[in-house]
C-alpha cells in the first residue's frame, strides 16, 4: 500500500475515534458528575486528525509543485 492510502486510511480511522469520543462525551455530561478525562477524551484523535488532514490538504500542491519542476 503507497505511503498516502495509510495517512488517508489513518485519517478515515481517527475521524470514527473522535465522534465516538465526541459521543461518549456528550453522555458522560448527561449525568451527574463526569470524571475529567472523560473530557479530554477527544482531544488525541483531534490532535492526530489535524495533523493526517494538514498533510492529505497540501499533498495535491506538492505534487503539483514536483510536478512542474520537472517539467522545467
Amino acid at each position: 500500500m503507497n505511503w498516502n492510502k495509510w495517512i488517508r486510511e489513518i485519517h478515515r480511522w481517527l475521524s470514527i475515534a473522535f465522534t465516538v469520543a465526541v459521543i461518549v462525551n456528550i453522555v458522560a455530561l448527561g449525568r451527574e458528575a463526569p470524571p475529567v478525562w472523560v473530557s479530554f477524551l477527544a482531544l488525541p484523535p483531534l490532535a492526530l486528525l489535524l495533523f493526517t488532514g494538514l498533510y492529505l490538504f497540501v499533498l495535491p500542491y506538492s505534487t503539483r509543485w514536483r510536478a512542474g519542476r520537472r517539467a522545467d
